[in-house]
């Protein structure tokens, strides 16, 4: 399957497209992801033998697209992923959403509430920046932000390090959904959340949190007692899909 790009404002969006059936589905990766990981060609591969479409794409500064990571923000990556949704689908789409990407398909999904059929949430972290990074910040950290606009932060998927930059952390509050106090999340569509137990990133009871402040009545929390952030088993990948295929056929 070819690599194909859009331009975003200067920044070359790289994707891959499947034509197919309606509704199709598109795939939203988490932080630091790209298109080419387990879940994603899974679902492309899923999609082509039952001749659906589907679409899984890079935001700016990840995997194949353009961009300089110090730019990267919530905010410009839901409006890569607006860009995807609205120049390279046509009708209904089901969002598949990892980690971020649960977030961003969140952030879809009120923004375009016409396009979106359903949406699958595995290992969804709405609001990671507030919720978990900023409550976990030492001393070291803040002045590393002030003095450098960011620190590298120990990941267990990269050992050099995840860069988190102060215009991630201040940007990312225009587009908190899971803030106390806000109103219930006008999204109505079906959903489906699959979360592992054993995550270390991203609590499971995450899930349950979104799961209660969606409008929607139709909304279903898979828990996998052994799972963990990643969910890239065949087993986890098998449960991944039938969620899919259960909103594709509704």
């Amino acid at each position: 399957m070819p690599i194909h790009s859009l331009d975003r404002a200067g920044t070359a969006i790289a994707y891959r497209r499947s034509p197919g059936l309606g509704p199709g589905l598109v795939f939203l990766t988490g932080f630091r992801s790209d298109m080419g990981g387990g879940k994603a060609v899974a679902l492309e591969g899923w999609a082509r033998e039952r001749g659906r479409a589907c679409v899984r794409f890079d935001y700016h500064a990840h995997g194949a697209s353009g961009g300089d990571w110090a730019q990267g923000s919530i905010g410009r990556w839901r409006d890569d992923a607006l860009a995807v949704l609205d120049r390279v689908t046509e009708g209904p789409q089901i969002l598949v959403g990892s980690s971020m990407g649960g977030w961003i398909a969140l952030l879809l999904a009120l923004a375009r509430p016409e396009r979106v059929a359903g949406l699958v949430g595995i290992a969804p972290a709405p609001d990671f920046t507030e919720r978990l990074i900023r409550p976990r910040l030492g001393p070291a950290e803040w002045r590393a932000l002030e003095t450098d606009g960011q620190f590298i932060a120990p990941s267990a998927y990269d050992p050099a390090g995840y860069p988190i930059t102060r215009h991630l952390l201040e940007e990312a509050r225009d587009h908190l959904v899971l803030a106390p106090g806000s109103s219930p999340l006008p999204i109505r569509c079906p959903v489906r959340l699959l979360h592992g137990q054993c995550d270390p990133d991203i609590p499971w009871q995450t899930s349950l949190d979104l799961a209660g402040a969606l409008q929607s009545q139709d909304v279903r929390v898979t828990l996998v007692k052994d799972g963990d952030h990643r969910l890239s088993r065949d087993a986890d990948l098998a449960l991944m899909l039938r969620l899919v295929d259960e909103l594709a056929v509704a």
